[in-house]
């Protein structure tokens, strides 16, 4: 399975239950798909590709024409290959979007897509595992991804949420949390950290910022403001050295308080 990077990395546990192998490739420097890599990475023994977008650790949202590109890309593979390539979209994050900004729908760029998803975040439910599976309606051998969907669903049947759950969250389908109060934990962080000194990207999504680190080693970094009584993830653990990821589902005095110890 092909994964661009950065990237949440217990995907690479989920693919190791069933002795799956990840192939990660780099991104362009704002995070976007980078093109030439995707199409190196993929062989003959490339299954799928997954993205997550709003995306765990950048904050970066695909654009609608990366994700054409990306269908193209995987439209003629599939061709010459005889089989499909398949795309899964990874998106828990969907609904927390910032500056006017949507999410393209990847069903509209390519048919052999599956949509993950969960309600954990964008209804603040942390605890509850609740969220769906969503297949391409024109999605080829349907009859059988299906089944196998089904299938595994009964396997894993100790993952379910509770049925109580499933009948609230039915009527929360199209709610959310209040996305201004990320929008401004978001920019409070950027305005604070860009006071400092500090690079990064500004995220579009999802509730993380992924700056970079002001000195190579990120875990060095990271161990440092520990010292400050700061708390990050250094990038590496997501396949992007030389970054950290920040999450700013905080209160707002958390960030205020930590901006002496990042500037020190």
């Amino acid at each position: 399975m092909v994964i661009p990077s950065p990237y949440f990395v217990e995907y690479n546990s989920y693919l190791d239950n069933h002795q799956g192998v990840p192939k990660v490739v780099s991104t362009r420097p704002d995070f976007s798909l980078d093109f030439d890599a995707i199409e190196r990475a993929i062989s003959e023994r490339t299954r799928a590709i997954l993205i997550d977008s709003p995306n765990n650790p950048t904050g970066k949202v695909y654009s609608k024409q990366d994700l054409d590109t990306l269908g193209n890309l995987l439209t003629a593979y599939s061709r010459k290959r005889g089989e499909p390539i398949y795309l899964i979209s990874d998106e828990p994050y969907r609904k927390i979007v910032y500056d006017g900004i949507s999410v393209p729908s990847v069903f509209d760029a390519y048919p052999e897509t599956f949509v993950v998803t969960s309600f954990s975040k964008d209804l603040s439910l942390p605890g509850e595992r609740i969220g769906y599976a969503a297949i391409h309606p024109s999605i080829s051998d349907k009859k059988s991804v299906m089944g196998g969907m089904i299938l595994c669903n009964r396997v894993l049947g100790y993952v379910n949420a509770p049925s109580i759950m499933q009948r609230a969250v039915s009527k929360l389908l199209e709610e959310s949390v209040d996305i201004s109060l990320y929008q401004r934990k978001r920019d409070m962080l950027c305005n604070g950290l860009a006071d400092c000194g500090y690079e990064f990207s500004k995220p579009g999504g999802a509730f993380y910022l992924f700056p970079k680190t002001p000195i190579p080693d990120d875990v060095a970094f990271v161990t440092a403001l520990q010292e400050e009584n700061i708390l990050a993830v250094p990038g590496s653990g997501f396949y992007g050295p030389g970054h950290m990821r920040i999450a700013y589902c905080v209160d707002d005095r958390t960030i205020e308080k930590a901006m002496p110890g990042l500037k020190e």
